[in-house]
């Protein structure tokens, strides 16, 4: 009789396994695009950081990240459980964030690069390289968050019809996945140089090219997802935006047949949200500066 229990308990739990292994692996499907928007975002946080302090900033938005998540997950769950119809209006709002975060991006690099460079050249601020590092990591855990929700919330439409114990199993494993994916890649990324400088100093003649391309390509390579990451906010936050509003839905199908139209569309989107925010924001700004 107990040794009966005990086979159906291993069972159970075999059955139960198998379910979560098939739903993480779909729901990791669904969620790749996001991860490589998530990977290139966090890339571009970590540049400009210094060489030494490269992997344990990358260590500490992972924490972060993990610390995200773990709100994240019980926090889908009881908000499916009891207010399904609140997922999508947090979405936009995370995806709102997305945009401005993007044109705040670019209105900083473009708008003010004149005072900036005079700015330079005349006061040469000596900025705390700590208190940059800190702001850095802020902001790289705040762009997880909205990226981590997106991704927790893109999972869990997909076991939303399972049994809770295969929900949260597969959304912890999602979580737990994705988190040492995005920062796995990323340490490995920041640290292309130094793995470049160290084949170039080997003295056998494959690893000395091998470094050299190495140490020609991460730069680039850093500059492209400083690139793709600003982009990127644009993509995934006008892509919430067009999927929650259902005119921008609409044309989003319509424009599915050509090639990256859909795509194309999100970012536009995406682009025109970010500077409406942005303009609404300094707007409050200075009405509250005025009245100050």
């Amino acid at each position: 009789m107990a040794g009966t229990s005990l086979l159906a308990l291993i069972d159970d739990i075999a059955s139960l396994l198998d379910d979560v292994a098939l739903m993480t692996k779909t729901a990791a499907k669904k969620t790749v695009g996001v991860l490589g928007d998530d990977l290139a975002l966090n890339a571009q946080q970590v540049a400009g950081v210094r060489a030494e302090r490269e992997l344990p900033v990358v260590w500490a938005v992972a924490r972060g990240s993990l610390f995200n998540k773990a709100i994240l997950v019980p926090l889908a769950l009881l908000i499916s459980a009891f207010l399904p119809w609140a997922i999508t209006p947090l979405l936009m709002v995370g995806g709102l964030y997305l945009c401005f975060e993007g044109a705040e991006k670019l209105a900083h690099r473009f708008l003010h690069r004149a005072d900036e460079t005079h700015e330079d050249e005349t006061q040469a601020p000596d900025l705390d390289p700590a208190v940059m590092e800190k702001e850095k990591i802020k902001g790289a855990i705040r762009t997880d968050f909205v990226l981590s929700t997106e991704i927790i919330v893109i999972a869990l439409g997909y076991v939303a019809d399972k049994a809770m114990l295969t929900q949260i199993a597969t959304l912890i494993a999602i979580a737990l996945l994705m988190t040492v994916g995005v920062y796995g890649l990323v340490a490995v990324i920041v640290k292309l140089d130094d793995l470049g400088l160290y084949l170039y100093g080997l003295g056998n003649r494959l690893a000395r090219s091998v470094g050299k391309v190495l140490l020609l390509a991460a730069p680039k390579l850093m500059k492209f997802l400083t690139i793709a990451g600003t982009v990127a906010m644009f993509m995934v936050g006008g892509g919430i935006l067009s999927h929650g509003i259902p005119a921008l839905h609409h044309w989003a199908e319509a424009l599915s047949a050509i090639p990256l139209g859909a795509t194309l569309l999100d970012t536009g989107a995406g682009l025109v949200a970010g500077f409406l925010v942005l303009g609404v924001v300094q707007g409050v700004q200075r009405l509250r500066r005025k009245a100050g």
